[in-house]
């Protein structure tokens, strides 16, 4: 199958981002001899400002850039310092725009901005980025339909795990009863070293933290936030049900103790942050909080590096998926794979 070239900009060179990048630079030919598929990134934005080409950037003088701790303004004759990244989706000539800015879950700025003016210029949107589809995920749904495009967002629900693919594409025709996962590595991380390594809360938040797991400010991950963020998504996109964080019951695990964690093992149970929706009154009802699971439950046996999703339906039986997810690879991986598919289907 001949595709052709797909041009591309991209929004946020963070983590993903740069991943993002490295993933370019590496598969084009397997891109080119599998897919028919030859990616061209024509402009790329961070903070310093964009950097525009139609004929193409670098995607390895980018990351060379950030290395060197400049940012992409200073892409040689074609950086554009100061120009915000709205601009960029108003004036480059591309297919897809790919948006892995840091989550913000204010307005969604910039990448809500720049996801709704790609998709009103007929350009398909790619996002690992979970604000703008908490905060706006209908009205992006409708600019895409309404414009003829594609809005895809596989990896802002626990990374690279196809948390939304199962859900959407291969549970198709069935009934979700209800659906339990551990979505938040952060807290998968901090409560397995405290029950396995007996840490305390407060070392295994800081080994996460130099693993690079969590942030300097970790309460959107141990408050039970990002989790209730990806829920949210899931409540739209697999669920059929409009939610937004309003409706998620939600705890954290800060008040977990080794105490705690050693009595759940004594009656051979372990203390997992669950994200789950129950099927009640013709809809949902979404929960965050710390579950006393059987050592026999799939979510369970899960190790400090891994997430998963459980879905339980009425005609596609129990449906389990995990990952090892180490470093944000997979997530990048799965903007990519979001990519692919817009295209090979």
């Amino acid at each position: 199958m001949t595709i052709g070239q797909v041009k591309l900009v991209l929004i946020g060179v963070g983590n993903i981002g740069r991943r993002f990048l490295e993933i370019l630079a590496c598969k084009q030919e397997t891109l080119r001899a599998r897919y028919g598929l030859e990616l061209l990134l024509v402009g790329v934005a961070d903070t310093s400002g964009v950097a525009l080409a139609a004929d193409g950037l670098d995607p390895l003088r980018v990351i060379q850039l950030k290395r060197e701790g400049q940012g992409v303004a200073a892409y040689p004759l074609l950086g554009r310092p100061g120009l915000e990244p709205i601009e960029l989706a108003r004036q480059a000539q591309a297919d897809v725009l790919l948006e892995a800015s840091p989550t913000n879950l204010r307005d969604g700025q910039p990448g809500l901005g720049c996801m709704e003016e790609a998709l009103r210029r007929g350009m398909h949107v790619v996002t690992a980025n979970k604000g703008p589809l908490v905060l706006a995920y209908s009205r992006l749904s409708k600019l895409a339909a309404d414009n003829g495009v594609k809005l895809a967002f596989s990896g802002a629900v626990a990374g690279g795990l196809p948390t939304v693919n199962i859900g959407r594409r291969d549970l198709a025709g069935s009934d979700i009863l209800w659906l339990e996962g551990i979505l938040n590595l952060t807290t998968n991380y901090i409560l397995t070293q405290m029950a396995e390594k007996g840490k305390s809360y407060a070392q295994a938040l800081a080994e996460a933290q130099a693993d690079g797991h969590a942030e300097a400010d970790p309460r959107l991950d141990v408050e039970g936030w990002d989790a209730a963020n990806k829920l949210v998504i899931l409540a739209h996109s697999v669920l059929g049900q409009a939610a937004s964080l309003e409706d998620v019951e939600v705890e954290g695990i800060t008040g977990i103790g080794p105490g705690e964690l050693k009595q759940a093992a004594a009656s051979g149970k372990v203390i997992k942050l669950i994200a789950r929706a129950d099927r009640e009154d013709g809809g949902y009802r979404l929960t965050v909080r710390p579950t006393w699971l059987e050592q026999s439950h799939p979510l369970a046996r899960l190790t400090a590096h891994q997430m998963g999703i459980v879905y339980h339906t009425d005609i596609n039986g129990t449906v389990t998926a995990t990952i090892v997810e180490q470093d944000p690879m997979p997530t990048a991986a799965a903007m990519l794979r979001d990519l692919i598919n817009i295209y090979y289907q």
